[in-house]
């Protein structure tokens, strides 16, 4: 049986525009959709015999589950859709769906108006601890925001999808990072923006024009050579390869504006003080405003 795209809701705006653009990327791949909502509130008498009734928490909470089902289900018809509402800790309950999980999807930025699900100290636990591929999503993203503008320069649906931009780094192991990124180009037909932020290595000083050209052919070299094998692997897949000088997240916040989706490894090597994002998806996270795929890596 085939692994869903499962999108976490807690009622928020972040949550319904994650659970929207997990709908239209469930389509895409070809995959269920599983909606979920978990429940941390009180106990509530008898919930096992009997619903809970309209004033209790629990009863608004899973109308916020109904409802989008329902929006779903009108605008996707032909998607399969599970909805289930669970009683866990919002960060255990999304980490144990995202190893079941083709992706994760939930909303970023955003305090949840039923049980705090996508807030953000859950959210980042939920990136820092998945063992698959977390798409973060702010509100207000819409189907026409994945698409460039039509020819009067307004929002469309019919025009083709923004570039997907990947963050590339070369001096590790990214093959999970770039599987994805080329596969989402593929299913949306868009091309691949290849980032790499390169910088004279610390402890080399002040270096002459001579050598910073030799500093960034080398790094044009690695990642034509990174890249190489993927190419083959995607030939309809049309990749520009971006190389910018600077500490890489600075540099990929500006490079990859107006791409349609940005997606970021994550090193799964944990620390001494537990699982972490790391320093640029961190940063990523934070300041890019368009859906951002966070995929660990070894």
């Amino acid at each position: 049986m085939p692994k869903p795209v499962v999108a976490g809701l807690d009622g928020s705006r972040e949550s319904m525009a994650a659970a929207h653009w997990a709908a239209r990327e469930a389509l895409r791949r070809g995959l269920p959709l599983r909606l979920v909502q978990a429940w941390e509130g009180p106990p509530e008498d008898d919930t096992e015999v009997r619903p809970p009734g309209p004033g209790s928490p629990r009863y608004h909470a899973r109308q916020v589950l109904r409802r989008a089902l329902v929006q779903i289900n009108e605008r996707h018809p032909q998607l399969y859709i599970a909805a289930e509402q669970v009683t866990t800790a919002p960060a255990t309950a999304l980490s144990a769906e995202a190893e079941n999980a083709e992706l994760l999807v939930i909303g970023s930025q955003g305090l949840g108006a039923v049980g705090g699900l996508v807030a953000g100290s859950v959210a980042m636990a939920t990136v820092a601890h998945a063992t698959g591929p977390v798409v973060l999503v702010r509100a207000g993203e819409k189907a026409e925001n994945e698409h460039l503008p039509d020819d009067t320069d307004k929002p469309a649906t019919h025009t083709a999808h923004r570039d997907v931009a990947v963050a590339v780094d070369t001096g590790g192991s990214c093959g999970d990072v770039l599987e994805f990124a080329f596969r989402a180009a593929e299913l949306r037909r868009a091309p691949l923006r290849a980032v790499h932020a390169w910088h004279v290595p610390l402890g080399r000083g002040v270096v002459d024009a001579e050598e910073r050209a030799r500093i960034r052919r080398e790094a044009e070299r690695e990642l034509s050579a990174l890249l190489e094998p993927w190419h083959r692997k995607f030939p309809a897949v049309f990749v520009r390869e971006e190389l910018h000088e600077g500490f890489p997240a600075r540099v990929l916040e500006r490079a990859t504006r107006g791409a349609g989706l940005l997606v970021v490894g994550r090193r799964t090597r944990r620390s001494p003080i537990g699982s972490r994002t790391g320093p640029v998806a961190h940063a990523l996270i934070h300041h890019v405003g368009r859906p951002v795929a966070i995929v660990p890596h070894g």
